[in-house]
């Protein structure tokens, strides 16, 4: 105990194996493309193709159609950390495996499956999830998109925004309302393709971080959509929504550990070599203290956040769990990665240090997949059911 990095228990030999894959993923196939996508505001589509060589996409679907057939998240978790700790946050993997492939994995028909599965496993085909709308974010029961029947087919209104991959994706799984007087039991998921008429994307969007991300404004213009393209239920998109966002909310709770460790660890180092006044800046008590209390907040976070893993791992991550483990590593990462830059000083804010990158991403966490004010919420009501 006392030691960092925190040993962690949860992973094996494979696991450790699949890290070091990924990791020379990275090297050879991001890192030196990824300053170009930042300028760019997107990544191109040949990573995600080799990403789908290299079996990283699809780890959890069915082998016959390409896919890993393996559902341990542990893979998962690898990956995305192994992608935050490099400070590439441009190919929205997370986003294709950790959310849509759960919606898809869960809830599409043998016919939907022969047809998207493929392109799902190999990269061709890259998905996007389209839930908030210029006026309705974490509040999904406002959403004014509306799906109504006709015939063998949806007809589709709406727009939506903030959308990840929303330019490069090909499939879209866009929340709308089937039954707009029915509430929360009138929502349903509907897959939009590429070239569908009437659907069109807007703006790639210019945000703080994130830049090579590819954020995009989605819309709907009498879209027809047909009936074989609806995912799951009729009427149960709610439901689907609130049974896959514990894991969605895991994903961004680990991603942003990863990325605050990774701040930490460059930011002791730096203490160590920069000097002040004839020594190392590590030689004062103030930058002493506020490295052993970030070191102590990392430690305490890493313990939850590995149960939480585990947790899911065995299909038993609690909604209340995830939503606690979403706030309480995003605003920790937020705050640890804003005083690393305070110890590095004048450097700290230039963008060519990886911490000053850092600051711009990490902003976006305590945001995206609902905010910490809605997962307090989530945790307050569980305790008065």
């Amino acid at each position: 105990m006392g030691e960092w990095p925190v040993a962690r228990e949860i992973f094996n030999e494979e696991h450790e194996a699949f890290r070091d894959m990924v990791k020379s993923f990275i090297e050879k196939e991001i890192a030196p493309y990824h300053e170009q996508w930042e300028k760019d505001g997107i990544v191109s589509r040949d990573v995600w193709l080799a990403a789908g060589r290299a079996g990283l996409l699809g780890i959890d679907m069915p082998e016959e159609f390409g896919g890993g057939g393996n559902d341990d998240y542990r893979y998962y978790v690898i990956f995305n950390e192994e992608l935050a700790r490099a400070g590439v946050h441009g190919p929205g993997f997370a986003v294709h495996n950790d959310i849509n492939g759960g919606y898809l994995r869960q809830l599409a028909n043998d016919e939907q499956k022969a047809r998207w599965f493929p392109g799902y496993c190999s990269g061709e085909i890259i998905t996007a999830i389209a839930m908030t709308e210029p006026a309705a974010g974490s509040d999904l029961q406002g959403i004014k998109t509306t799906a109504l029947k006709d015939g063998d087919h949806y007809v589709l209104n709406g727009s939506k925004t903030f959308i990840s991959n929303g330019i490069l994706s090909d499939l879209v799984i866009v929340v709308a309302k089937t039954d707009p007087s029915a509430g929360a039991r009138g929502v349903s998921l509907l897959v939009v393709e590429r070239g569908m008429p009437g659907f069109e994307r807007g703006r790639n969007l210019e945000k703080v971080g994130m830049h090579a991300q590819d954020t995009a404004e989605l819309f709907f213009d009498n879209v027809r959509v047909p009936a074989a393209n609806l995912l799951g239920e009729e009427g149960l998109g709610f439901i689907y929504l609130m049974q896959n966002l514990a894991r969605e909310r895991l994903s961004i709770g680990t991603t942003a550990l990863a990325g605050a460790e990774t701040a930490f660890e460059q930011t002791v180092e730096y203490c160590k070599t920069r000097t002040a006044f004839g020594k190392p800046i590590g030689a004062f008590q103030n930058t002493r203290f506020k490295l052993a209390e970030m070191k102590t907040e990392l430690t305490f976070a890493r313990a939850f956040t590995d149960q939480c893993i585990m947790a899911d791992t065995a299909h038993a991550l609690t909604p209340e769990d995830a939503a606690m483990l979403k706030w309480r590593n995003t605003e920790m990462c937020k705050t640890i990665v804003d005083t690393c830059v305070q110890l590095f000083g004048g450097y700290g804010y230039m963008t060519e240090y990886p911490i000053a990158k850092a600051y711009q991403d990490v902003r976006i966490q305590t945001i995206f997949g609902g905010t910490t004010e809605i997962m307090k919420e989530i945790i307050g009501r569980s305790l008065f059911r």
